[in-house]
């Protein structure tokens, strides 16, 4: 089902009375009607929720509302293959999480090239992840827990969320660094992998702690340690990458926005704009900095040249772990 919802801001009058922005395109000056943001998958997952947050704020600095829009399935090819089709006029784009970079290299028949087929906006911020542990694996702390691991690796499972995800990417690093050869068992979703792990059927999972800190911090999983420069405050006894001992391990899932690749550079340079000024709202920071979200304000040319980073480095490390697309 496809569900439709219309953000506004507690003084929704301001917006209609928002002057024009920007230079005139087309019959005015972009934009002067509202906009669509499509979310490839179903309400209340945490790509919806920063999505409709973002939307929030930057609907105001655009001066029009903006339609949030789930258009869930296939993967989240549905959405976003609605979104390459549309018009290339700034008013029907994308919000997604990094996943989507990898989509010709996690499913067999995408209908679209990530890179090629779209134009990246803005980053709108990444949430670091969290390794847990199952509280019927011995030990204690990170050096105690491995150091069990080690002694039986074989005896001990890795779950993983969701094919070629962030914590997917992530594991795949971990085991390569550290060399502990543990087997991976992949689950549809981040709550049956939570569910398993609370339950002690799985040991290990890495996935963004937007969904994960609250086993940790309820005492229904150990926390071994948070990929984020800094301990987290939702959190705070954490550890950080660097003080176990992982040394630049900073991996995350981020989020970003998207339009059709042919959308003119002056709409998309208006976009951005509008999205930089987002990324230093007080009330964006203080609603994204309460779920774990670290915002981040990469524009159309950074934010290219990260993801083609970002899709290099994950494409190698999935080839080499022999993971196939299903």
């Amino acid at each position: 089902m496809i569900r439709r919802r219309t953000l506004v801001g507690a003084a929704g009058a301001s917006l209609l009375a928002a002057p024009a922005l920007g230079p005139a395109f087309g019959q005015g000056a972009f934009p002067n009607k509202p906009l669509k943001v499509i979310v490839p998958y179903p309400p209340g997952g945490g790509t919806d929720g920063l999505g409709r947050i973002t939307c929030q704020f930057l609907q105001e600095k655009l001066g029009q509302p903006i339609v949030v829009q789930n258009l869930g399935g296939a993967s989240g090819t549905l959405g976003s293959e609605t979104v390459r089709r549309a018009d290339p006029d700034g008013y029907t784009l994308l919000f997604n999480a990094s996943l989507f970079a990898l989509g010709k290299t996690v499913m067999p028949s995408c209908p679209y090239d990530p890179v090629t087929d779209f134009r990246a906006i803005a980053q709108a911020g990444e949430a670091p992840l969290v390794l847990l542990c199952a509280n019927n694996v011995p030990g204690t702390d990170y050096a105690s827990t491995m150091a069990e691991i080690k002694k039986e690796p074989k005896k001990y499972f890795f779950a993983l969320s969701s094919g070629g995800a962030a914590g997917h990417i992530a594991t795949l690093a971990f085991l390569k660094r550290t060399g502990l050869p543990l087997d991976t068992i992949l689950y549809k979703g981040t709550a049956p992998a939570n569910a398993d792990l609370v339950a002690g059927n799985v040991q290990l999972f890495m996935d963004p702690w937007t969904a994960l800190l609250p086993l940790a911090t309820s005492g229904r999983a150990r926390g071994l340690f948070v990929t984020s420069k800094e301990r987290t405050k939702l959190a705070p006894n954490i550890p950080t990458t660097e003080e176990v001992g992982l040394k630049d391990f900073h991996m995350s899932s981020w989020y970003g926005l998207w339009a059709p690749k042919d959308t003119p550079d002056p709409i998309v340079d208006k976009l951005a704009s509008a999205m930089a000024e987002v990324s230093k709202d007080p009330g964006f920071l203080e609603k994204t900095t309460s779920l774990g979200i670290v915002p981040t304000a990469r524009g159309p040319a950074a934010f290219a040249a990260f993801i083609k980073t970002e899709v290099e480095i994950n494409t190698a490390l999935l080839k080499e772990s022999g993971y196939q697309p299903e």
